[in-house]
Formats: C-alpha cells, sequence, structure tokens
C-alpha cells in the first residue's frame, strides 16, 4: 500500500534554526539518515516548485513533498563498513560508534547500519538475540558517539541482558549542556515515557512511563556552559537527554530535538558557532563501558575520549574562560 506523502512548508523560523536543507529534513524526518537523505533527494523523492539545494535552505513558503516509498520486505544485509572495535573474542564486541550511524535497520533505515556493519564482520550473528538486532544489547542515539557492546553468541546475549537488567555495568557519559547555574552534583529521578505531544520524544510526568534513573556531575563550568559526566542506573530511550532538559533545564549542546536551538545561537561565541555549523547532533559521548564478562568471568572496562570536534569545542570553551 502506497504511504501518503509528507508535505513541509519552509517557515522564517526554520531559516533561522537551519542553515542547510538536509539538517532541516534530518530534523524533520529523524528516521531517515543525512546519507540516506541525499540518496532520496538524488532519486528525486523530494519534489517541490522551486529549485533545491541541499547545502542551503529555500525561501519563505517553499513547500516540499517526500514520497516516501516505505519499508522493504528483505533480510538485513551484511555491508562491508568500517567499524572501529575496541576489543573482540569469540563471545563479544565492543565497538566505537561514530556520530549519524543508526544502530539497527528501521523504517528510513534499511542499510548503513551497526547491525549491517556488524553482519558483514560476523557472518554468524543472525539469530542471535532480537531477529530485526542481531547481536544488540543495547542502543545508542544516532547522534551519540561511543562505546557499544554486541553479543557474538545466543549465551552470551542473554547474560549480558540480564547484566544491563540487574544494573551489574557501568556506563558513564560525557556531555556539554547549555547551562552553568546547576549543581555540581545531583541525582536525576524521573519516570520516562513517550510524549503525547510528540510522539518522536520522550518526557517525564506521562502515563505509562517507567523508572529512569541519572547520576550528574559537573566536570568543568564555563560561563555559559558546562561539561559534565552522567552515570546510567537505568537505561530508557533518550534518557540523559530528558533528565537534562527537564530536571535541569540544561539541555545538550546542539540538540534539535529537546534542546534551545535559537537561544544556542545567542549564547555560543562565533568561533564555536563556526566549529559546528555543519555538525547535527547532540554533544553526548557514551566514554566508559565497565562489566564482568560473562563467560570468561575476567574483568572488562574499555574507555574513549570523546570525538574530536567535541574536544575542539571544549578546548575552545576553556580559551574563552581564561
Amino acid at each position: 500500500m502506497t504511504q501518503e506523502p509528507l508535505v513541509f512548508i519552509i517557515h522564517s523560523d526554520d531559516l533561522e534554526k537551519h542553515k542547510r536543507l538536509d539538517t532541516y529534513l534530518g530534523e524533520k524526518i529523524p528516521h531517515l539518515s543525512r546519507s540516506l537523505i541525499k540518496k532520496l533527494f538524488e532519486n528525486g523523492e523530494f519534489e517541490s516548485k522551486q529549485k533545491l539545494s541541499l547545502k542551503k535552505m529555500p525561501s519563505v513558503g517553499t513547500r516540499i513533498i517526500f514520497h516516501d516509498s516505505g519499508p522493504k520486505d528483505t533480510e538485513i544485509l551484511a555491508e562491508d563498513i568500517p567499524l572501529d572495535i575496541l576489543f573482540e573474542d569469540e563471545y563479544l564486541l565492543i565497538i566505537n560508534k561514530p556520530a549519524g550511524m543508526v544502530v539497527h535497520p528501521a523504517p528510513g533505515n534499511y542499510t548503513g547500519t551497526l547491525v549491517n556493519a556488524v553482519l558483514h564482520h560476523c557472518p554468524d550473528l543472525k539469530g542471535i538475540g532480537d531477529e530485526k538486532r542481531p547481536g544488540i544489547v543495547h542502543r545508542l542515539d544516532k547522534g551519540t558517539t561511543g562505546i557499544m557492546m554486541v553479543a557474538k553468541e545466543q549465551q552470551t546475549h542473554a547474560a549480558l541482558v540480564k547484566l544491563l537488567s540487574k544494573h551489574d555495568i557501568i556506563r558513564k557519559y560525557e556531555a556539554l549542556i547549555v547551562g552553568a547555574r546547576i549543581p555540581s552534583e545531583t541525582f536525576l529521578d524521573a519516570p520516562i515515557g513517550r510524549s503525547p505531544h510528540n510522539r518522536l520524544k520522550m518526557a517525564t510526568d506521562v502515563k505509562n512511563a517507567k523508572v529512569a534513573k541519572t547520576h550528574f556531575k559537573a566536570l568543568e563550568f564555563f560561563e555559559r556552559l558546562t561539561h559534565c559526566e552522567l552515570k546510567l542506573e537505568t537505561g530508557r530511550t533518550h534518557q540523559i537527554r530528558v533528565h537534562l532538559s527537564s530536571l535541569l533545564n540544561a539541555p545538550i549542546l546542539n540538540d534539535h530535538l529537546y534542546g534551545r536551538t535559537k537561544e544556542e545561537q545567542l549564547l555560543l561565541s562565533n568561533q564555536i558557532k563556526g566549529l559546528i555549523k555543519d555538525y547535527e547532533y547532540p554533544f553526548l559521548h557514551a566514554k566508559v563501558l565497565g562489566f564482568i564478562h560473562p563467560i570468561t568471568k575476567k574483568e572488562l572496562f574499555f574507555e574513549k575520549e570523546p570525538p574530536e570536534l567535541f574536544q575542539k569545542v571544549l578546548e575552545q570553551l576553556r580559551l574563552e574562560s581564561e
């Protein structure tokens, strides 16, 4: 059955918020990766009476129609996509995920995902855990960078899921957040569920919310931003992003879903705005992962510094605070 096309009309607020059409479309259709948007654009899936370019925003009033062909009934394919592997044995993989990589295939992202890449690296992974998410024990948001674990066989998968449910895995994140008048250390405790107002978002104080707990610690305070560490006690969808924006009123820098993009433009220096102008993801990084190997019983601990852009922004903030 053919899906109804999506129609977007460009408003003045959109021009203030976005400099490029691909970032605008990425926000409006979040299940599409930037590379897939480019491919669909080149294939003529986006129609408009005006001439469009992904590199710049069209004028106010421009009407864009997107013909989403919808899901395809094909099996998950192995793809030769490079992986940054931090550790591997016969039971599991530890991977450093880049920003922009979706963890598993879903509508709009049937290729180019972490699962597609892992299936090429481990051809026997099919059937491990969820059929649509083979080997996946936990996930990171598309824009979140950092350490993830993938099970290579069923016993390991079941054991890692159990460790997660018992909170026996150390998971620490680093983030740059908008706000400086916040506690140096606090415990964020508020159930999270799907927002009734926006199905793309999660929220606190909603029906059917699940327990969500995050330990917050400020690492560095700057004039308007804070560099912080977050330790997960639970792992709900968008947990860190929701807790920071809702409970501390300090959303993650560059978080277009939960943040305050217009306000950020007023708060940030020209140097920082220049650094992040072409970057479309929140500054959130899964830095630490530690647990007891469920099969060998060896203690495993992994730590990966944030990506280069994160560190460049942090260095600029330090320079500006001198």
